[in-house]
């Protein structure tokens, strides 16, 4: 086990799977959050100019989801077969895509139409997305997205799902087993210690 620090913005963003994958493998981390005045003069020392970006022993890594991947498989998180690989990887680009459909609003400057995306959002695209996980959830069971065990992808599902309580209520009020599923992997001690104590961002 080599030494982590994790460099990226004092927010969630896209990286913060990576902080929730480290907590669950219960593996100490430096968490370097990155303040916007840093950012220019920490720019050209990343691999490709952006964060998040997790150093191994000195050596950078980027690319969150590639990152994350690589802890899942580090730290039992990955499923039990290539197959289970596949299944996790179903879930997680399908939180992706959800997840790229929530920045879209957040960075419009028009504000109709910032409006007409979080409406579209809300009443559309999550109950659509959240239908689709749904599906894969309970063709598994019901407790687990892959597996009997927890993974990468009920981690980030948690992750980013979590995130639209705020803004938008209990979108997942229609879909008991994946309410179950979230409510499941955020009690689990160490993530439950760690969003209880984690910084208080917008984003």
């Amino acid at each position: 086990m080599g030494k982590y620090t994790l460099h990226y913005f004092n927010l969630k963003g896209r990286g913060e799977i990576v902080r929730l994958m480290l907590v669950a493998a219960g593996v100490d981390f430096e968490d370097h959050r990155v303040e916007r005045e840093e950012w220019a003069k920490l720019k050209p020392t990343m691999p490709a100019g952006q964060m998040p970006v997790l150093e191994i022993d000195g050596k950078k890594f980027c690319q969150s989801i590639g990152i994350a991947r690589y802890l899942a498989r580090e730290y039992g998180l990955a499923g039990k077969s290539s197959m289970d690989q596949l299944l996790i990887d179903q879930v997680v680009d399908t939180v992706s895509d959800l997840l790229t459909e929530m920045i879209k609003p957040v960075f419009e400057p028009d504000e109709k139409r910032k409006a007409e995306m979080f409406k579209k959002l809300k009443e559309e695209t999550i109950p659509r997305m959240m239908g689709i996980l749904q599906n894969f959830l309970d063709g598994n069971g019901g407790k687990y997205f892959v597996g009997s065990q927890l993974s990468l992808a009920d981690i980030y599902f948690m992750d980013v799902v979590s995130r639209l309580f705020d803004k938008h209520g209990n979108v997942l009020e229609k879909f008991p087993s994946l309410d179950a599923n979230l409510k499941s992997t955020q009690s689990l001690p160490k993530i439950a210690d760690y969003l209880a104590k984690r910084p208080k961002t917008e984003l």
